[in-house]
């Protein structure tokens, strides 16, 4: 069954490898974001964001934000790419755009439709795509340490959008243990925010998707985050 998906990202994040284009062309997060637009448009899913082609740099502020909200209001499924530069350190959470786009995908908003009834949306399901830096590297934001019998996968939220870490390791009842080095390791759907690399997502994406869906039909096990 197709899904509307919404896609949130910094458009002009440079620093990520080179996917498209002569090698000498800067790249940004907006050329993964056609990559996965045109895997959407040979699939049954839907995208909902903004095509490249289309500018909305001379609309006001408010204006953006409208036609963002009632892109988000009609999907149900919003990615978040995660890149190296997506946050400007100088900014409040509350004035850039991503937390705004994960805070209203997360909630549940009544709109009076064309029949003059109530439609309520579904906090969307969501996934957080992690871009590969301009060193083809991830270790920005995860690694992999071996000080734990099993192995585990590090996440470094600390340097997320807080709206973004705070819906990561959210799960009202995890299944933990303690690490050899005294570190908690999180197993099974520890995160209604999941986390995976370009690399494995672009190969194998309905799965992906399919597995966050899975997890927002679970949604009740989670300490949701809505507010930035």
């Amino acid at each position: 069954m197709g899904r509307k998906i919404f896609i949130s990202y910094k458009y002009g994040d440079s620093d990520v490898q080179h996917i498209k284009g002569n090698w000498w062309e800067t790249n940004t997060v907006r050329d993964y974001v056609d990559v996965i637009e045109s895997s959407i448009d040979s699939s049954d899913h839907i995208y909902k964001g903004e095509s490249d082609g289309e500018d909305l740099s001379q609309l006001s502020e408010d204006t953006i934000w409208s036609k963002l909200r009632d892109r988000i209001y009609d999907s149900s499924l919003t990615l978040v790419m995660i890149s190296k530069g997506m946050k400007e350190l100088w900014k409040p959470d509350k004035d850039q755009w991503i937390p705004r786009e994960i805070s209203y995908s997360l909630k549940e908003t009544s709109r009076i439709n064309s029949s003059g009834v109530a439609v309520t949306s579904k906090t969307n399901a969501m996934l957080a795509v992690i871009v590969p830096d301009r060193n083809n590297s991830y270790t920005y934001y995860t690694y992999n340490k071996t000080c734990c019998s099993s192995g585990c996968r590090v996440l470094k939220t600390n340097q997320l959008f807080d709206i973004l870490k705070k819906n990561m390791f959210n799960q009202k009842d995890p299944s933990t243990k303690d690490c050899d080095d005294g570190s908690k390791v999180y197993y099974g759907d520890s995160s209604y925010i999941t986390s995976v690399k370009w690399d494995d997502f672009i190969k194998d994406m309905d799965t992906y998707i399919d597995k966050a869906y899975e997890i927002q039909d679970n949604i009740d096990s989670y300490n949701i985050t809505k507010e930035v």
